[in-house]
């Protein structure tokens, strides 16, 4: 939706400010969307392109630095993943992947399975006192 606002923006303030514009701005946004779309389906070298596979980033409680270059991703970042998987340590991993939206799981090793619980964050809400 950002893209289509700042798209018509132009046609709504430029000199042109005609409704066709308008319309073949977003009639190409959408075809060009579309054609995207289908190519990721149909091409197996635009999904190649597009997709990312998930990367193996720690194994049997070592960090692998060289996928933490080669991803951009940050110690810190890898640390916090093990503490929402319930793991205090790098050493409780067995393998931990960079997945395909980002996020990274976590398999803990055998001896700390049942120890290792997700947590999930609870936000707590106050009620505010004016009301």
């Amino acid at each position: 939706m950002l893209l289509v606002a700042n798209a018509l923006q132009p046609a709504m303030t430029g000199a042109d400010q005609s409704v066709a514009g308008g319309a073949i701005i977003l009639t190409t946004i959408f075809a060009l969307n579309r054609l995207v779309a289908v190519a990721r389906v149909r091409v197996p070298f635009v999904r190649r392109v597009l997709e990312f596979k998930p990367t193996t980033i720690g194994r049997d409680g070592r960090w692998l630095e060289v996928e933490f270059a080669r991803q951009g991703i940050d110690q810190g970042d890898a640390e916090a993943a093990l503490r929402q998987h319930g793991l205090e340590r790098a050493g409780q991993m067995k393998l931990a992947t960079l997945e395909e939206d980002g996020s990274i799981s976590v398999v803990p090793t055998a001896d700390d399975v049942a120890s290792a619980s997700p947590r999930r964050r609870i936000r707590r809400y106050r009620r505010s006192r004016l009301s």
